[in-house]
């Protein structure tokens, strides 16, 4: 296998795609593990990881908030399914034979460590993959914003977003089959059209920070490694290091 292009990523997964193609609830065991196997993959090639996953599988806090929930305390138990979701991947890649760290932006000591930035980075160049769990700790921000976010404190060389389509479209591909496919955009092509790819927030993180961002189907086995290698994979947005 080629060698890897990047030494540090993060990794941002939705919670939908840990509940498998019919996009219902929960956590399907063949889905995370499939998804364990490729990030061991990239690990195994020296890559450092940092992983984020969504919660929306177990429970959507804007969804709830519509419905008449208070915005604030949908959002923590949208940020509670988060970690339920990273003890799952953990699980998954311990299995796999890789040391992991779950670290919560809230503090739950019986059952992960608190997120401490110099503690991931030193988490990560010891060779753990380490799973960012409670998103930014802060009702009203995605995992989206998170992932940026974090991106930027361990220093990522880029973040990788999986998702269940090629990339970037004009429109959703997958109702409307004519939408156009980007291989290339910058942040500022993401505002300006309104695409649904990251929050404003997020790409405005990455925007000001430099850091990359591709965009690439994770359920196609083998993809993310093909990224890691440097292949012409998904969308880029921003330039590569």
């Amino acid at each position: 296998m080629a060698a890897a292009r990047f030494q540090r990523v993060l990794l941002k997964l939705s919670g939908e795609i840990l509940a498998g193609e019919d996009g219902g609830h929960g956590i399907q065991e063949g889905v995370i593990s499939q998804l364990a196997g490729e990030v061991a993959e990239i690990h195994a090639l020296g890559v450092q990881v940092g992983l984020v996953l969504g919660g929306g599988n177990i429970f959507r806090g804007l969804a709830a908030s519509a419905r008449g929930m208070d915005r604030a305390g949908a959002d923590y138990m949208g940020m509670l399914a988060t970690v339920i979701n990273s003890l799952a991947m953990q699980h998954a890649l311990e299995k796999r034979g890789c040391y992991t760290r779950v670290m919560s932006a809230i503090e739950m000591a019986r059952v992960c460590e608190p997120y401490i930035r110099r503690r991931a980075v030193r988490h990560l160049e010891k060779g753990r993959i380490v799973i960012l769990a409670a998103g930014t700790g802060n009702p009203y921000f995605t995992t989206d914003t998170a992932a940026a976010l974090r991106a930027v404190e361990i220093g990522a060389d880029v973040i990788l977003k999986g998702t269940k389509v090629d990339g970037i479209y004009s429109d959703d591909p997958v109702k409307v089959p004519d939408a156009t496919f980007f291989p290339r955009l910058d942040y500022m092509d993401i505002l300006s059209r309104g695409l649904k790819v990251m929050d404003s927030t997020a790409i405005s993180l990455c925007m000001d920070n430099r850091i990359p961002l591709v965009v690439f189907n994770v359920r196609t086995p083998g993809n993310l490694a093909r990224v890691i290698r440097g292949e012409n994979v998904g969308t880029t947005v921003g330039e590569l290091r």
